[in-house]
């Protein structure tokens, strides 16, 4: 008996045919139903019923399928705890990397270094949807999403929340305002990137201006950096919306001032199993790198 047919044998029952265990399992439909024919001999028991037009468990089948699940759950958990013991010598830790306010990520990756001196971080930068992707993969060990609430398969591990800040034109009448609410911005042109680049961004802005109750017109789109900013300056009165403003280049006739409610959450998304070693001590690592009034940094 192999550990494969035995996944094999759970696909099928879990998919109810040998076509589709076929597709999720990404092999050929006939190596599924070797692996069931070659188990079957194994054990001296039909596991399915294939006299009707869809395949379902035999009696044995339905008796011997917790039994599966739990061998397979075992093996799993057996490399999980293989895993624990290689992060917490010199193990590594792949990484999806966001950039983060005041360099947070760098003073985490320092503390993560003084709590595992011999864990080695990768750190791959790459476009949301190719992290979750990798994480779900097994490609990346985590990743660092913002404004993300949901990642069907994936578990989010809320780590830092920063505020959010307006950059509107520092002639403006709002500009010399501490504080900004959402209600004082309801008539100003919003720029926004299309809601593609960065659906999750895009939802918290346009979500929080419903839930204040406001609708501002849409302004141009946001495109580069300097371009919005330069545009912002020097442009018929618009705004947008940053949730850093310590990296940000100096832009001329703009001010940048906090918006008061709002607030960009920072999650680690992980593969839905129990912590390794590693992303423990990344986890630690992580309150102990935060600001002490939990902040913005820098």
């Amino acid at each position: 008996m192999e550990l494969r047919q035995l996944e094999y044998f759970l696909a099928v029952a879990e998919e109810g045919g040998f076509s589709r265990a076929a597709e999720r399992l990404n092999i050929v439909q006939s190596a599924v139903s070797q692996q069931i024919r070659r188990l079957e001999r194994e054990l001296g028991l039909p596991l399915f019923d294939r006299s009707t037009r869809h395949v379902q468990l035999s009696s044995a089948g339905e008796r011997l399928l917790p039994e599966a699940r739990a061998v397979l759950a075992a093996a799993d958990r057996t490399r999980q705890v293989a895993a624990e013991i290689v992060a917490g010598a010199d193990g590594i830790l792949r990484l999806g990397a966001v950039h983060g306010p005041g360099d947070r990520l760098y003073r985490t990756l320092a503390e993560l270094a003084a709590i595992a001196p011999g864990l080695q971080v990768r750190l791959r930068n790459a476009p949301l949807a190719d992290r979750l992707a990798a994480v779900r993969s097994g490609g990346l060990d985590a990743a660092l999403v913002r404004a993300l609430t949901s990642a069907p398969g994936l578990r989010l591990i809320r780590v830092w929340s920063d505020p959010l800040y307006v950059a509107l034109p520092a002639a403006h009448p709002l500009a010399d305002e501490p504080l900004l609410r959402l209600e004082q911005l309801a008539h100003l042109p919003l720029r926004l990137a299309p809601r593609e680049r960065n659906p999750p961004f895009h939802d918290l802005i346009t979500g929080a201006c419903r839930a204040a109750g406001i609708d501002p017109p849409p302004g141009p789109p946001f495109t580069s950096l300097q371009e919005t900013l330069a545009e912002i300056g020097t442009g018929p009165p618009s705004w947008t919306v940053f949730y850093e403003v310590s990296g940000l280049p100096l832009a001329h006739h703009v001010t940048f001032r906090p918006l008061a409610g709002p607030a960009v959450v920072t999650s680690l998304a992980i593969r839905d199993r129990p912590l390794t070693a590693a992303l423990r001590h990344l986890l630690t690592s992580f309150g102990a790198g935060a600001p002490a009034d939990g902040g913005h940094a820098g």
